[in-house]
């Protein structure tokens, strides 16, 4: 990128807002201390990493109004090498040690999310991986998350360090060519930023909360608040007691607000700016230099070392908290065992800082040439990209040789039926292979366009796939529910394949298809009722969906909410309707469950009569009877077998986890399927 010389004059500091501050130094190690005990033993959302992007954006704002007002370049390119070279190479040993890790700890069937989120995290695209897979971070059992969720934070601030400097450059050429105060350009551009990404993500949250925690485009406005807050600091004059006060009431509000606020479903929104402008009270209040003020408590010397260390002891706190976990099977670690937990941590993040970042960081040679720093980092990717590659094509051959040999040894569902003539032998590898089995779940395809298109806004991209189009298809089925109806398009689709029928599929994990309920999220009602207004539109010969809702404790099965209601507006416009019964749901991972105990374990073959409801008539059985015209299925017969419910079937891995079926197990009961599906349609 050219160098840009800013014909803006110097500005000369009032001493406000330059320099060393180290209070800032203290609460960075405050916020850690949130985020790290908030993480370990509450379980909650502390705030702590909000106040971490606002004071990255707030020293990032100071370093570029210092280079802009002395009248230095903006070399953009050497800026982004410097950062990412300071940045990466910590990022690379938490990477290299969590899977290291892993591969001793963790279940087998975890190893490719873990591998995958290494990409993620290498390349700052972490929070957008989470957001997809909406996962939950306020999920109370951390041994089952990824060791490296945590990189979500991170990557938002990588893009940020990518979007800012640009802004910055932005703001200059605006200010050179229009002739007017660069501050006051850099207050329009993030002023506007800010009340934009503060709407949106307050709409986000309100909408889809899982969605927006990991959106960049929802935590820009944090950012921008640090922004804000540099430039408006000069101008802020308290009183010494206005500091004080500020002060302690900036570090009191910091420290409460994960408790008082309801983190759980309002976070990144308005909810969000008790932290920020807690922070932002503190950065305000500045050095008091009074005994009682809170800047003596932050700039003591234990607080600055810790705030020295804030970075990797984030990066390491987490895969330590979750891999401990993971290693011990337990939910939470306790109070000794979380200390253990940060007193490891902190040995490693010293240890990282120690012989990692900080020689890196006093190494002269990077900075001399452009070349240098893109040399280095090469070489940091490349010390995760060589192993983390070799790794996954390892496993790749190795469940490839497996499938291989699958049509031979691995009849799944067929054994259940003597018609099909066939045996499982034993001492056979089961399929899909432990290191695939956590992604084998029927895939959308292709997003519903031309004939099939939408301008419904919560059905683009996936949320309305094609499965099967035929030219000219003799029938069309819409599948439309929460992933228990994605799950069974690995039975479907072949079935449509053969049959010269079209299959779409409107899919939301969650959401089941039901009448309009206040007891449902806002976005799953948006969801079904534009999911109603394409069907009457597109007018397919049926529709396909579950009709029970299956739970793990007693009474193991319910009849969902509005869904009988829902089902009759449905049909009274002609449109006829298949409801299957709900698979059952268990307390462990089934398939984790082979892994450490075996499949025949009496733990992976929970009894039948412990998973789902045995009365005389089923639950979808009481469904059809209260919605006149509903056809029903029940494949629960081929899941639960000889009064058990296993995990696995004829060498077939039967879940991917506690209660979806793997799409290699629900492809081996397509004949089973089709028969009853045939019986419910009179096809």
């Amino acid at each position: 990128m050219s160098r840009i010389r800013p014909s803006v004059p110097r500005r000369e500091s009032n001493g406000t807002g330059g320099g060393y501050r180290p209070e800032v130094q203290g609460l960075r190690a405050l916020a850690v201390l949130m985020v790290v005990s908030y993480h370990i033993w509450f379980g909650r959302v502390s705030g702590g990493v909000d106040v971490f992007l606002l004071i990255s954006a707030f020293l990032l704002t100071l370093s570029f109004l210092r280079k802009v007002e002395s009248g230095r370049p903006l070399d953009l390119t050497r800026h982004w090498l410097h950062q990412y070279k300071r940045l990466l190479p910590a990022v690379v040993v938490v990477i290299l040690g969590t899977l290291v890790a892993s591969s001793l700890l963790v279940p087998q069937s975890r190893w490719w999310d873990i591998m995958g989120q290494s990409w993620a995290s290498l390349f700052y695209v972490q929070n957008w991986i989470l957001a997809a897979d909406t996962v939950d971070y306020y999920a109370a059992d951390h041994s089952q998350a990824s060791p490296l969720q945590h990189f979500w934070s991170l990557s938002v601030q990588g893009q940020v360090f990518i979007l800012w400097p640009l802004l910055f450059l932005i703001s200059v050429l605006v200010s050179r060519r229009l002739q007017l105060k660069f501050r006051s350009v850099v207050l329009i551009v993030f002023g506007a930023l800010f009340v934009a990404s503060l709407a949106f993500s307050v709409w986000e949250t309100y909408t889809n909360q899982a969605f927006a925690y990991f959106d960049t485009r929802a935590r820009l406005w944090e950012f921008a608040i640090g922004t804000l807050l540099a430039l408006a600091l000069p101008y802020v004059r308290l009183p010494r007691v206005g500091r004080i006060v500020a002060g302690w009431v900036g570090v009191l509000a910091m420290l409460s607000g994960g408790f008082l606020l309801d983190v759980q479903g309002q976070f990144p929104g308005y909810v969000a700016l008790w932290p920020l402008m807690a922070a932002a009270l503190v950065i305000v209040a500045g050095q008091s230099r009074s005994a009682v003020g809170a800047d003596r408590f932050l700039s003591s010397k234990p607080l600055v070392r810790l705030g020295n260390l804030s970075y990797a002891l984030y990066l390491w706190h987490w895969p330590v908290l979750v891999l401990a976990l993971a290693w011990q099977d337990r939910p939470t670690p306790g109070v000794l065992g979380g200390l253990i937990i940060i007193a490891v941590s902190l040995v490693l993040a010293y240890a990282t800082m120690r012989f990692v970042e900080r020689p890196l960081r006093a190494l002269a040679w990077p900075d001399r040439r452009r070349l240098n720093a893109v040399i280095v980092l090469a070489a940091c990717l490349g010390l995760v990209a060589v192993p983390l590659t070799a790794w996954q094509q390892s496993l790749r051959i190795e469940s490839e040789q497996i499938a291989a040999e699958a049509s031979r040894n691995n009849p799944g569902a067929l054994v259940l039926d003597s018609r099909f003539g066939v045996t499982a032998p034993e001492g056979v590898p089961l399929v899909p292979s432990a290191s695939t089995a956590a992604h084998d779940y029927a895939s959308l395809h292709a997003p519903c366009l031309g004939r099939y298109g939408t301008d419904a806004p919560l059905l683009q991209g996936m949320g309305c796939s094609v499965i099967v189009d035929q030219e000219a298809p003799d029938r069309t089925i819409l599948a439309v529910g929460n992933s228990h109806v994605q799950q069974w398009l690995a039975a479907i689709r072949p079935m449509a394949e053969e049959n010269n029928w079209a299959v779409v599929a409107i899919v939301k994990g969650g959401c089941q298809y039901v009448g309009h309920e206040e007891t449902v999220a806002p976005d799953c009602n948006g969801r079904n009722t534009q999911a109603t207004d394409y069907i009457l539109g597109l007018r397919p010969d049926v529709v396909f969906t579950t009709g029970t809702y299956s739970i793990a404790d007693a009474p193991f099965e319910l009849l969902p909410g509005g869904f009988s209601r829902g089902a009759s507006d449905l049909m009274s416009q002609g449109i006829p309707m298949v409801a299957i019964r709900d698979n059952p749901r268990f307390h462990q991972n089934m398939m984790e469950c082979v892994e450490k105990f075996g499949a025949s374990s009496e733990a992976c073959n929970p009894r039948e009569a412990d998973a789902r409801d045995m009365g005389e008539v089923s639950p979808i059985a009481q469904m059809a009877a209260i919605t006149p015209g509903l056809s029903t299925m029940d494949l629960n017969g081929y899941i639960c077998v000889s009064e058990t419910c296993p995990a696995v079937i004829g060498n077939v891995r039967v879940y991917l986890d506690d209660n979806h079926l793997t799409a290699t197990y629900a492809g081996t009961l397509r004949p089973f399927f089709e028969e009853h599906f045939r019986d419910a349609t009179g096809w």
